[in-house]
C-alpha cells in the first residue's frame, strides 16, 4: 500500500475515535444538528476503518508468522498463515482504495430528465417516445414516483421533447450516465419499402438543484410569462392562461410548464427546472475540466458525444464508451437497464480508481 493512501487511512482512523469520544459527550446531545452531523460522518467512516482493520490485523499475521519460522514444529503452521494472509492482502487493498473514492454529491439526488427528439423527424420522435417508455418501465421496477413537467407530441405519436421528474432513492447515481445522443436504426413503421432508417434523440439526466440552497436566482433576472396551454388537458387547461414560461435573463435559459392544473404549479416546476438546468451547466462545466485529464467520458455529461445505438433489426444496443454490445433489445426497451447501468458504473469506478492511483 502506498504511504499516502495508509497515511489517510490512519488519519480516518483517528477521526473515528475523536467522533466517538464526541459523540459519547453528556453535551453531545444538546445539539441535536450538530449530533446528526457527526452520526453521519460516523457511518460514513465505520465501514473504511473496519476494513483497515483488517488490512493491518493480515499485515500483523505475516510478521507473526515470519516470527514462527525459525521454529521447525510451527514452520508448517506459520507458512500456511502467511500463504493465507498474503492472498487476503490485494483484495483488501482495493476495497480500501474503493472506499476512498470521492463520493459523488449529488448521488442521491432526484433528477430531472429531458428526451428531445433530434434527426429523423416523427422516427425520432417516436423513438423519443420509446425512450420516454424505457425510463419509465425502469422507474417502476426501482419503485420511482414519474411526474411529467412538460410534454410536446408529435402528430404521428411520440414526443418532439419530454421532460419529467423522477423521484426515488439513489435515482441519480444509477441514470447520471444516460446522458448524451442515442442513436436508433430500424425500419420505421411509415416505411413501405422495408429500408432502415437511423434517427437520432438527445438525453440529459440533470441532478434536482435546490433553488433556494443550490442556485440563487433573482426575481430581477427572471421574466415570467403565462400564456394558454396547448395540446391535451380537457377543457379547463384550455380556457385559461395556466402555462408558464420563466426566462433567466443573464443567461438566456427557458424553462416552461404547462402540464399542472394551475398557474401556480405550473410555475413551481418551472423554476424548478430553471434552477436544476442552471446548476447543470455549473456541474458540466466542472466535469468538462476533470473530463479533459482523462481518457474516458464516462461521465462528463458532453451531450454532443453519440453514446449509444440501438439497432432493433439485430437485436442489439452497444454502447460505445465501454464497447459494451448487449443482445437484449426487447428487455432493455421494457426497462431491464440494471445490467446495462451496472457496466457503466463498473466501468467509472474503475476510471477513479486509476486516477486515484496516478495522484498517490
Amino acid at each position: 500500500m502506498k504511504p499516502s493512501i495508509r497515511e489517510k487511512l490512519d488519519q480516518l482512523s483517528e477521526r473515528l475515535v475523536d467522533i466517538d469520544r464526541l459523540l459519547s459527550a453528556e453535551a453531545a446531545v444538546h445539539d441535536m444538528e450538530q449530533f446528526r452531523k457527526l452520526s453521519r460522518e460516523r457511518a460514513e467512516l465505520e465501514p473504511v476503518v473496519a476494513r483497515y482493520a483488517e488490512f493491518r490485523q493480515a499485515e500483523l499475521d505475516i510478521r507473526e508468522a515470519e516470527a514462527m519460522l525459525a521454529d521447525p514444529e510451527m514452520r508448517e503452521f506459520a507458512e500456511e498463515e502467511m500463504a493465507s494472509a498474503r492472498a487476503r492482502l490485494p483484495a483488501l487493498e482495493i476495497d480500501l482504495q474503493t472506499l476512498l473514492l470521492p463520493r459523488d454529491p449529488n448521488d442521491d439526488k432526484n433528477v430531472i430528465l429531458e428526451i428531445r427528439a433530434g434527426t429523423g423527424g416523427d422516427e425520432s420522435a417516436l423513438f423519443a417516445g420509446d425512450l420516454f417508455r424505457m425510463y419509465s418501465r425502469y422507474a417502476e421496477r426501482k419503485r420511482w414516483q414519474v411526474e411529467v413537467l412538460s410534454a410536446s407530441e408529435s402528430e404521428l405519436g411520440g414526443y418532439r421533447e419530454i421532460i419529467c421528474r423522477l423521484v426515488g432513492q439513489g435515482v441519480y447515481s444509477r441514470l447520471k450516465f444516460e446522458s448524451g445522443g442515442h442513436r436508433v436504426q430500424r425500419v420505421p413503421e411509415t416505411e413501405t419499402q422495408g429500408r432502415i432508417h437511423t434517427s437520432a434523440c438527445t438525453v440529459a439526466i440533470m441532478p434536482e438543484a435546490d433553488e433556494l440552497e443550490e442556485v440563487s436566482l433573482n426575481p430581477a433576472d427572471l421574466r415570467i410569462d403565462t400564456f394558454r396551454a396547448s395540446g391535451a388537458g380537457g377543457q379547463h387547461i384550455n380556457k385559461t392562461d395556466s402555462a408558464v414560461r420563466i426566462t433567466h435573463l443573464p443567461t438566456g435559459i427557458v424553462a416552461e410548464c404547462q402540464d399542472g392544473r394551475s398557474q401556480h404549479q405550473n410555475k413551481a416546476s418551472a423554476l424548478r427546472v430553471l434552477a436544476t438546468r442552471i446548476k447543470d451547466i455549473q456541474v458540466r462545466e466542472q466535469q468538462h475540466q476533470i473530463a479533459s485529464t482523462r481518457k474516458n467520458l464516462i461521465g462528463s455529461g458532453d451531450r454532443s458525444e453519440r453514446i449509444r445505438t440501438y439497432n432493433f433489426p439485430q437485436g442489439r444496443i452497444t454502447d460505445h464508451r465501454i464497447n459494451l454490445t448487449l443482445y437484449k433489445i426487447a428487455f432493455i426497451m421494457d426497462g431491464d437497464l440494471d445490467e446495462l447501468l451496472g457496466a457503466l458504473a463498473t466501468e467509472h469506478q474503475a476510471d477513479l480508481l486509476a486516477a486515484l492511483a496516478e495522484n498517490n
